[in-house]
């Protein structure tokens, strides 16, 4: 009888391990095909950046994600290896971050020279607005929202020679903006 349970327990250990990898791989190709589909529906390159609560705890605290250093690597890239007359198409949900990596992530965008659209599904604070800022077009939808920018917090965390070019990013490209119900 107890190496009965222990069999039950075992393989609920290897379920409990083995599931969520599962789903999430799912989850990841079924994204990858929305967003070529997308891509082709468009004639453009889809950049995600994606911030949100994740399921997983440390301590009982769940994870958060930010704005930061490896995003703007990340989207740095991407956009320098986006051919110069193709368009971005930017999906931007992100409770905001460090001000350096948004503000590299916004002049990045504004030196692209194809059309730049940022699609705000739910909400862009802080950092995430600036970046949002930077586009041609910002596509939201109804109820989806942009956050203040503190300029103060700009001020400390930018590197000085940088500070000035960050709110001058609107003067150059006013963006259109329309909702999606």
């Amino acid at each position: 009888m107890s190496t009965a349970i222990w069999i039950v327990v075992l393989a609920a250990i290897v379920v409990a391990l083995v599931l969520p990898t599962s789903l999430r791989r799912r989850r990841d190709r079924r994204r990858r095909r929305l967003i070529q589909a997308f891509e082709a529906a468009r004639g453009s390159r889809v950049i995600t950046m994606i911030h949100r609560q994740e399921s997983m705890a440390l301590l009982g605290i769940p994870f958060g994600r930010f704005i930061d250093i490896e995003d703007s690597e990340q989207l740095l890239r991407a956009i320098r290896l986006t051919p110069a007359g193709m368009p971005i198409d930017l999906v931007l949900h992100t409770p905001g971050g460090l001000v350096l990596a948004s503000d590299q992530i916004a002049h990045a965008l504004k030196r692209h020279p194809g059309r730049v659209t940022v699609f705000v599904p739910h909400y862009a604070m802080s950092g995430g607005t600036l970046i949002a800022l930077a586009a041609d077009e910002i596509v939201m939808d109804a109820d989806a929202v942009l956050g203040p920018v503190a300029r103060s917090s700009a001020a400390r965390s930018a590197a000085p020679g940088r500070r000035r070019a960050s709110w001058r990013l609107s003067s150059t490209r006013t963006p259109t903006a329309r909702t999606r119900r």
